[in-house]
């Protein structure tokens, strides 16, 4: 094998190494764009919510109102009796981790605070 001989092998072998790893980079490109492109299409918007009022002493209900447009997959309003606007968001969670069911899968109409005689 002759000097030159070993020098074109050497260049050739760089040159599908280059080749390689340019074939990758452009492969990555690709599955980046489309990924990108296919979020795009299932991103959700969230909706705007209006301030929630906390219960009079009364314990009239407590009603959370959509103000905008919902965000896909909820489910419109929820009413609370005698209830903690945070009680009723970990009852909430608890019941769709037992159900294992995501959240915005499951329809919540009312929560209702069920309080026991303890004079028995």
């Amino acid at each position: 094998m002759t000097f030159l001989d070993a020098c074109l092998y050497s260049v050739t072998g760089l040159l599908v190494v280059f080749f390689a790893l340019v074939l990758l980079m452009c492969i990555i490109k690709i599955m980046t764009a489309v990924g990108d492109a296919a979020e795009k299409r299932t991103k959700v918007v969230p909706a705007a919510v209006g301030p929630i009022s906390a219960p009079n002493a009364q314990g009239e209900t407590l009603s959370i109102k959509q103000t905008g447009p919902m965000a896909p997959g909820s489910a419109g309003e929820l009413k609370l009796y005698d209830t903690d606007p945070r009680v009723a968001a970990m009852l909430m969670a608890i019941v769709a981790d037992e159900l294992q069911t995501p959240i915005n899968e499951l329809r919540f109409l009312s929560i209702k605070e069920i309080k026991e005689d303890t004079d028995k």
